[in-house]
């Protein structure tokens, strides 16, 4: 397999692992001196940092697993990456690619059954987040691990209270 599949491969466990919020699998992507950071879009082409950064596999998990909001009944997420720009050199690589999760809600089967003409899939999908991922790699061990993820988010992010 190329080391483009493999930073793919990356990628997509990197985004399943956030969908699922399994934040074990995601923290082992990452090295343990990796940073990740978000961002926030305030213009055409500027960010701002938005919180701390995580650092590191552990911290990482740490993310995932105690400030990520947990999915509803019946609710999920998926992230679609697209448009991976992806360029190795040696034990070394940068991924820049596009992304948008959407959010997936099924509706409830009422108790006596769906009613007369109901058909098809029940519940809603809608999209809630899009921007960039632009990361930086390393082979480690023969494993293509991150060393520094940045979340380039297109809108701002706001937070009760702040």
């Amino acid at each position: 397999m190329s080391d483009e599949r493999k930073i793919s491969e990356v990628l997509a466990r990197y985004v399943r692992a956030t969908d699922r919020r399994d934040g074990r699998a995601q923290g082992g992507l990452f090295t343990d001196e990796a940073v990740v950071q978000i961002h926030t879009k305030t213009g055409p082409d500027s960010y701002e940092p938005f919180g701390e950064p995580l650092v590191g596999g552990a911290g990482v998990e740490y993310g995932v697993t105690n400030l990520m909001a947990a999915h509803p009944e019946g609710g999920s997420s998926h992230h679609i990456t697209s448009d991976h720009l992806i360029d190795v050199d040696g034990d070394h690589a940068h991924l820049n690619a596009q992304f948008v999760v959407f959010e997936t809600r099924a509706f409830a089967r009422p108790a006596d059954g769906w009613p007369a003409g109901a058909s098809g899939l029940q519940g809603t999908v809608r999209p809630i987040e899009s921007g960039y991922y632009d990361t930086d790699l390393r082979r480690v061990d023969g494993e293509w691990k991150i060393v520094r993820h940045s979340v380039l988010l297109d809108m701002p992010y706001a937070v009760a209270g702040a």
